[in-house]
């Protein structure tokens, strides 16, 4: 199986110096755990939802929240985001994707075009869903 096949098609990017508080606003709204961060089109990192959450004070949104809380919203993207980011092909197997997941420290795999332009997004949830339903006995089986 290759990776465009459960990949996630509709990814949602920010810019180097896109705000704390749109990242926020966009994991709220969208539900995604991971932004793919661009320039001129070309993936340059990853913004995840665990890396927001380092970044923010934790009284955001709270009756204690300060005006220096609220400061944590206005640093940018470029200032949390990993570099570099690991990334395969939308033709790579899933074997692939596995082998990434197993060797990294990550929790997505931005697929992109020979252009390293941002063509979708794998997570180790969908490498989990695939095998799931490949051990998973249909009704026709069972």
């Amino acid at each position: 199986m290759k990776v465009e096949e459960l990949m996630t098609k509709r990814v949602v990017t920010v810019g180097f110096d896109d705000t704390l508080e749109t990242v926020k606003d966009i994991f709220e709204q969208s539900g995604f755990h991971h932004l793919l961060v661009v320039e001129d089109r070309e993936l340059q990192g990853v913004v995840s939802d665990r890396d927001l959450l380092r970044a923010l004070s934790p009284f955001i949104d709270s009756v204690v929240e300060t005006q220096r809380d609220v400061g944590t919203l206005n640093r940018r993207v470029h200032q949390i985001m990993s570099r570099k980011p690991v990334t395969l092909g939308p033709d790579a197997d899933v074997s692939d994707a596995i082998q990434l997941f197993l060797a990294h420290r990550i929790s997505c795999i931005p697929v992109v075009d020979a252009g390293f332009r941002p063509v979708g997004i794998v997570s180790w949830r969908d490498v989990l869903k695939v095998c799931s339903a490949m051990l998973t006995p249909s009704a026709d089986e069972a």
